[in-house]
């Protein structure tokens, strides 16, 4: 696998695992509070508290779904190419 191959599997692979994680939350969210969530948390009609919420779930959420994507995808990138991508190698 060449480089351009794991930067477009790599980041294609962490933003669509962004995209579901941040679909299943809010679904999440509109059944745990009855109500959608804030479309926009920095607009001043949400409440501090809902935007503080939103923000910390959405971020913790989709931020460890962009890490096991790109970790699953590594992994793949490794059975195939015989190493890691370039930047994610084991750090001594």
């Amino acid at each position: 696998m060449s480089p351009l191959v794991w930067k477009v599997f790599g980041t294609g692979s962490a933003v669509m695992a962004g995209m579901a994680a941040k679909n299943v939350l809010g679904k999440a969210w509109q059944s745990g509070m009855g109500k959608e969530p804030p479309r926009n948390p920095e607009a001043a009609e949400t409440s501090w508290g809902e935007a503080a919420a939103w923000a910390m779930a959405s971020g913790a959420l989709i931020g460890l779904a962009r890490m096991l994507a790109t970790r699953q995808a590594a992994r793949l990138y490794k059975n195939s190419a015989g190493h890691l991508p370039k930047g994610l190698e084991e750090v001594q």
